[in-house]
């Protein structure tokens, strides 16, 4: 073989390689599962907070969950915390570090609202 030839065979190599790598992973089903939510978790649906006030303690993580078809988000009416807007089964979290009462809504929809309360341990 002439060194002309040398980058035409690496090149077939090459495809021939990047095709077998493309028929393994066509072939191949990968699952990447969400990690579950942990602690107490709050369902959006149906333009609702289910349930509509959770009793928590101190350190407590609260995950709410968009299962509507349309975006939330959930905005404490105190500025406490503030989600981005969450598209179908897209989730939120945060962590109660101060026994209170914290009312919240949607700020896309505010006639929806919902309250944490958190209590001492």
């Amino acid at each position: 073989m002439t060194t002309q030839h040398f980058p035409a065979v690496c090149g077939a190599v090459a495809l021939a390689t990047f095709a077998m790598v493309g028929a393994i992973l066509a072939q191949t089903s990968v699952s990447v599962a969400q990690p579950a939510a942990s602690g107490p978790t709050v369902t959006i649906d149906n333009f609702t907070f289910s349930p509509p006030t959770i009793t928590v303690g101190v350190g407590s993580t609260v995950t709410w969950i968009n299962q509507d078809d349309i975006p939330h988000t959930v905005v404490a009416s105190d500025k406490a915390f503030k989600s981005k807007v969450m598209d179908t089964d897209e989730k939120y979290s945060f962590t109660f570090m101060r026994p209170g009462e914290y009312a919240y809504f949607c700020s896309l929809h505010p006639h929806m609202v919902g309250k944490v309360v958190v209590k001492a341990s």
